[in-house]
């Protein structure tokens, strides 16, 4: 990733209310790098999928970092999300009542981002999504 001029780091409690709180938060810090209207809603539904799968599905601590490329072209908005790595799994009801609530993260992040990855080091994964940031 180039040069950085903008960044921003939030650590999230390990709670499911933390998704809205970081969405709000980050609304906030991406309107005031005077990104577009469509870039903030993009980003900011991205970074609620790689949040609430920290939240979910994966260990303690976990923390969200955002970055702004410099003059670069073209600009591009970097959301990081690590988080410790897996949990243990929590088995879902057999009875298939909340199929339609789960599975479609990697999907949106797919659709919005330019490019998205994953990152794995010792005790930690970061899955991170560029976003073009006109």
């Amino acid at each position: 990733m180039p040069r950085r001029d903008a960044e921003f780091l939030f650590p999230l409690p390990h709670i499911p209310e933390a998704v809205g709180l970081v969405r709000r938060r980050a609304h906030t810090v991406l309107t005031s790098w005077n990104l577009p209207a469509t870039t903030i809603e993009d980003a900011v539904l991205v970074i609620s999928e790689l949040v609430t799968n920290a939240v979910t599905h994966a260990l303690p601590p976990a923390v969200l970092q955002m970055s702004r490329t410099t003059a670069e072209e073209p600009r591009a908005l970097r959301i990081e999300v690590t988080d410790a790595g897996p949990a243990v799994p929590v088995p879902r009801p057999a009875d298939g009542r909340h199929p339609a609530e789960h599975g479609r993260g990697n999907a949106i992040v797919t659709a919005l981002a330019a490019r998205h990855g994953t990152r794995v080091e010792p005790g930690a994964i970061t899955r991170w999504a560029d976003l073009p940031a006109v």
